[in-house]
């Protein structure tokens, strides 16, 4: 590569701007990337209503139990997938070279708003056809102190949840064991 790269003087700069005004462009307002999806609550709140109304009645009253679950260890790191889920994609999900498209935090809701919360969500995720999500669920004990309670029940309610086809604790840079990567089935596979 030559190092005598022309630089533009300020009148070809002028001119080049000028140029443009010309063409009728105009400066971004924004220096970020627009998906072209809208990310407003309303929009997510409108989804929900859509999917619990053509599921029928009995998915808006909630398909996770609440009864008792499996405590785990605030360090544990959670791992689910279905026996014939590909290696390879387990591996990708558990490295995190799955990019999540929708995430959520769970932290200060009480058990039954993050279980409303959590069913809602992936409601939603499930009618904008989205693949990887991230939730998180902290590593806080319960008031009891004996496990982290949001962190058992995600384990427990991810795991009966039909249409989750894995998943397992993030990365560290992603939350680590305070979080999980959640793989969905796509609407046609089994």
């Amino acid at each position: 590569m030559s190092q005598n790269r022309h630089r533009p003087d300020d009148d070809e700069i002028s001119a080049f701007r000028q140029a443009l005004q010309q063409a009728g462009v105009k400066p971004i307002k924004r220096n970020r990337a627009d998906p072209g999806r809208p990310r407003r609550e309303e929009a997510a709140a409108a989804a929900r209503r859509a999917a619990a109304q053509s599921a029928g009645d009995d998915s808006a009253s909630g398909r996770t139990s609440d009864g008792r679950v499996e405590a785990v260890r605030p360090s544990e790191y959670l791992d689910f997938a279905l026996p014939d889920l590909p290696w390879r994609t387990r591996s990708r999900l558990k490295r995190g070279e799955m990019a999540w498209e929708a995430g959520l935090d769970l932290h200060g809701y009480t058990l039954e708003e993050a279980r409303e919360q959590l069913e809602g969500f992936l409601r939603d995720a499930a009618v904008e056809r989205r693949r990887c999500l991230l939730v998180v669920h902290g590593k806080a004990w319960g008031t009891d102190g004996n496990y982290p309670v949001l962190k058992s029940h995600v384990n427990a309610w991810l795991r009966e949840w039909p249409g989750v086809l894995a998943f397992c604790s993030a990365v560290e840079a992603e939350g680590g064991t305070g979080a999980v990567y959640v793989l969905l089935r796509r609407r046609g596979e089994r």
